[in-house]
């Protein structure tokens, strides 16, 4: 009887268990379906994602296709051909320009140049002309050689007192005869310049004032070779020559140097037959502007040598301003479609 119960009661304990693993076998078969649903629902969701961004950027390209498309129809529309500005007018095609002008000099050393001068020009269209440009040198002394002077030369009186130590030390680079003055002396000076060119117009257009005056304006470049001729102090100190020492030494000659020039201009046309303008003028030559001798002698010719030759000329990137005022003919200007 106790055997009996024994295996009844172990009977239901195998009967539980094996309910307890079906109900368990159940749960994770459920819980693997809604997993299984849940990843079939994001696959979905993302093959929708990336089905509506294709269809808006098939969108966005079809869209810039047909602008490009409208953007070629306006290229290739009826303004196909036409001039960027209509009516323009061509204040130097075609015409003759005079243009009285004065420039001065930059970074001068000892002497600075005024050059009253003038330009003739003519355009065979409105960006390019040919012409010639000159001017006459007017001379002033800057404040280094004011102070040179004053202390250097009148101050030491060396026609009176040459037996001084300095004296004695400048006779070869200052001048020390009576009545001595380094501008006529010694001081290089720039006599005239001649210089024919070719100009260029790349840029043109208006300038406003307050949006109120307009000036029609351009910018020009120029390119040339010019003729200079130059005072210098006189060679000196070679064989058939006055020593450098001597005061009769201190003199000027003339001399004319070949260089090229170039620049940059800005003009203004306030009215068809009138104009004026700005420029800035380059002039690189090699020249004495001090009379000193400052080489020569040595290794490399780089040290003085008492003589006053070909071998002081000294490069000088020499430049100018320029303010014109410009007339041109015909007085009538010429536009374009």
């Amino acid at each position: 009887m106790r055997e009996g119960n024994e295996k009844m009661n172990t009977g239901k304990e195998t009967m539980a268990l094996r309910n307890r693993e079906h109900l368990f076998g159940a749960r994770q078969a459920r819980r693997v379906r809604g997993l299984a649903r849940k990843a079939a629902v994001s696959a979905a969701a993302f093959v929708g994602s990336v089905a509506a961004v294709g269809l808006g950027v098939g969108v966005g390209l079809t869209a810039f296709e047909k602008t490009a498309e409208a953007q070629e129809i306006q290229i290739t529309g009826p303004l196909a051909g036409a001039p960027a500005v209509r009516k323009l007018r061509l204040h130097r095609e075609g015409r003759f320009e005079i243009a009285p002008s004065i420039s001065f000099t930059l970074l001068d050393e000892y002497r600075r140049t005024l050059l009253p001068g003038l330009r003739l020009q003519y355009h065979f269209n409105d960006w390019f002309g040919l012409g010639l440009f000159g001017g006459y040198g007017l001379q002033y002394n800057t404040g280094l050689s004011e102070e040179l002077q004053q202390k250097a030369v009148d101050d030491r009186a060396c026609a009176k007192n040459s037996a001084q130590t300095a004296c004695q030390l400048t006779a070869v680079n200052l001048t020390h005869r009576n009545g001595a003055n380094l501008a006529d002396d010694q001081l290089g000076r720039i006599q005239w310049i001649v210089a024919p060119q070719v100009t260029f117009v790349p840029f043109r257009g208006k300038l406003a004032l307050f949006s109120a005056l307009f000036v029609d304006t351009d910018v020009n470049i120029f390119l040339g070779a010019a003729i200079v001729g130059l005072q210098e102090r006189a060679e000196c100190g070679n064989k058939g020559q006055a020593s450098c020492s001597d005061p009769k030494s201190f003199s000027l000659a003339s001399r004319i140097v070949p260089a090229p020039t170039f620049g940059l201009g800005l003009n203004f046309y306030p009215t068809k037959f009138f104009g004026f303008g700005a420029e800035w003028r380059g002039l690189p030559f090699s020249w004495n502007t001090s009379g000193f001798d400052v080489s020569g002698g040595g290794p490399n010719k780089d040290f003085p040598d008492n003589k006053i030759t070909g071998d002081d000329h000294q490069f000088h990137f020499n430049s100018m301003m320029t303010v014109n005022l410009t007339f041109r003919l015909p007085a009538g200007v010429k536009e374009s479609e």
